[in-house]
């Protein structure tokens, strides 16, 4: 299971809940936005001034060390 800066922010969400506050650590409070359900990773990211490249990469991390294939 891997994120992509592609996907969307609420499809990001259901991989794992807990992404929430890793989301929120790296700058992106609009979980509860309504732009959550159509806005990609790197658009959020984008729009809050965020290099999404390093919180893609925490994201994976997690997704990796909680979910082990």
């Amino acid at each position: 299971m891997k994120a992509t800066k592609d996907m969307l922010i609420v499809d990001i969400m259901q991989l794992d809940r807990n992404l929430a506050g890793l989301l929120m650590g790296h700058g992106l409070h609009c979980l509860g936005c309504l732009m959550a359900h159509n806005e990609t990773l790197e658009q959020a990211c984008l729009v809050h001034d965020i290099d999404v490249e390093p919180l893609l990469q925490d994201i994976n991390t997690y997704l990796d060390t909680v979910h082990k294939e």
